[in-house]
């Protein structure tokens, strides 16, 4: 998810990079020159070219389909799909298009803007993407997270481990829920001088951060823009396999805190223990007092303590109405008598409402409005914020346009089964814990080269999903399975702007940071194969 550095509430001076330690977007290349990673916007369309190719070469088959659309295993056979050169032309230049409205045929199975039959394209997603960024920016431009987050270290400053725990544990939540993830660069300036005034080094203040909020992405309950599009394009529920993901996210954050207290506290003993040692200055933090609040202007910069951030009325009447709605998003997708009865045919209650995006997106349309209403904003500044949200957040949701652009090619082409075939054989007969195991770990190399969530779950669950039902495995593993690799990879890769911006926000050596966190992804790499092993093994 992409948003803007948290704008600043009255009184508060704006979280922004110092200009010292400039923030140097991963793709961008240097003033020497030298590689330069290509977005996902890009990496999509070159996928999507290579896709049409193979076409050609890769032959046609289908499955034959049960009642709920889902293949029936060994009926695979090869079929003939009578398009021309001129047809598949017209679908690789129609792709985008497709991707956001195209509707599939209900006799021919095919996908086009024209055709008459169910939507396949993701103009649902796509639309709910752009809500919730809305909302988010709105949230934002209240002030009230940051100073939210700013009052909880101020309460803990003197607690190194409490806070330590508190900031991940919040980050983590708002991970889990949302996708926090590149926001917290705009709290580098807070975080850092206070673990330095507790005796902790840089390093400490990095792993708070980026292994806070990435924690909870790697293991997202409801987050729209990971389990959401996930959980989408594998024609599941965002609310199937919540129970083993919020298992699992309560877990893996208790394991990431107890490892960065351990570090710490190693570091308060003895300096000389720090991979990243400390910079001119940082050792007299132990004995200075920082401005928790307002914020020095760079993470070494002091300045005398002006008391607590305040929460305002209107404050927590936004934090409030954010909590309560991200509470009734989960609400609403959850199929409750699935999760109660442990029967996944079971009647829905009378009381379960079964939201998808369509009303989700709604959803956080009405709760923009009813947060910029409460804050105050007035009529011009709430408008201009929504809008400038829905832009801030175009590019994921064109990268998700794309990837469902690249299965619509797929699926004229009649190649989708075919490829399904093709790995059919090495998950018939697999334990399910296996091939669960096997979904996690082919998935690391594609979240190497789609670092974007939301395209790399749009263009994998197509292929993922049916190949669950093969291994008797709930599409729900597949779709925790899928994003714990995404998340894994997210917590180190240098195509991350959350990593490579936060270790020069923090001026800590990539290298270093890379020491640093080894010992815990190894450790999270076991937990999660057994996570999904168990889980394939349940379900």
């Amino acid at each position: 998810m992409t948003t803007p550095p948290p704008a600043a509430s009255p009184g508060q001076s704006p979280q922004v990079p110092p200009p010292e330690t400039p923030f140097e977007d991963p793709g961008s290349s240097s003033k020497t020159g030298g590689f330069r990673f290509p977005s996902a916007l890009t990496i999509l369309a070159i996928v999507t070219v290579a896709v049409w190719i193979l076409a050609f070469v890769i032959p046609s088959g289908a499955y034959d389909r049960n009642a709920d659309g889902a293949p029936v295993e060994g009926t695979y056979h090869r079929v003939g799909n009578g398009q021309s050169f001129v047809d598949r032309l017209n679908d690789l230049f129609l792709s985008p298009v497709n991707g956001l409205y195209g509707i599939q045929d209900a006799k021919s199975g095919r996908v086009g803007p024209s055709m008459a039959g169910e939507l396949y394209g993701s103009a649902g997603v796509f639309l709910f993407v752009l809500a919730i960024g809305a909302f988010i920016t709105v949230v934002f431009a209240t002030g009230a997270l940051d100073r939210g987050i700013g009052l909880l270290a101020h309460r803990l400053r003197e607690r190194g481990a409490l806070l330590i725990a508190g900031v991940m544990t919040v980050f983590s939540v708002l991970g889990t829920v949302e996708g926090f993830a590149e926001e917290t660069l705009g709290f580098y300036g807070l975080i850092v001088p206070l673990m330095l005034a507790l005796g902790y080094d840089r390093l400490v203040a990095t792993g708070t951060i980026i292994v806070g909020a990435g924690i909870g992405v790697l293991c997202s309950t409801v987050n729209p823009f990971a389990t959401g599009v996930a959980s989408s394009a594998a024609g599941i529920s965002l609310g199937d396999g919540i129970v083993l993901r919020f298992v699992m996210w309560v877990v893996l954050t208790a394991v990431s805190i107890l490892y960065v207290v351990r570090y710490g506290r190693r570091v308060q003993r003895d300096p000389s223990k720090s991979l990243t040692g400390f910079l001119p200055g940082d050792l007299e933090h132990r004995e200075a007092e920082v401005r928790p609040a307002d914020g020095p202007t760079g993470p070494t910069e002091e300045s005398p303590r002006t008391g607590p951030p305040e929460l305002t009325r209107t404050h927590k009447l936004v934090l409030t109405l954010l909590a309560l709605v991200f509470a009734f998003m989960i609400f609403s997708v959850v199929p409750w008598s699935s999760a109660l009865t442990g029967k996944a045919d079971a009647t829905p209650y009378g009381w379960e409402l079964g939201w998808s995006f369509p009303q989700l997106a709604a959803l956080f349309l009405v709760a923009a409005v009813l947060v910029g209403v409460a804050a105050r904003l007035g009529e011009a500044e709430l408008s201009a914020t929504i809008i400038r949200g829905a832009a801030d957040f175009i590019s994921p949701a064109l990268v998700i346009v794309l990837a469902r652009g690249v299965t619509v090619i797929m699926n004229n082409s009649q190649i989708t089964d075919t490829v399904l075939h093709s790995i059919e054989g090495v998950v018939k007969g697999a334990p399910s814990a296996v091939f669960a195991v096997l979904v996690f770990v082919v998935n690391l190399p594609l979240a190497f080269l789609i670092p974007s969530t939301s395209g790399h779950a749009t263009l994998a669950m197509p292929i993922l999903a049916p190949l669950a039902d093969f291994a008797g495995v709930s599409r729900a593993v597949v779709v925790t399975a899928w994003q714990a690799a995404s998340g894994w990879m997210n917590l180190w890769v240098p195509t991350t702007a959350v990593t490579i911006g936060g270790v020069s926000l923090a001026k800590v050596g990539y290298n270093k940071y890379l020491r640093f966190v080894t010992p815990l992804l190894a450790i999270l790499f076991v937990l999660i194969c057994a996570f999904v092993a168990v889980g394939a093994a349940f379900t």
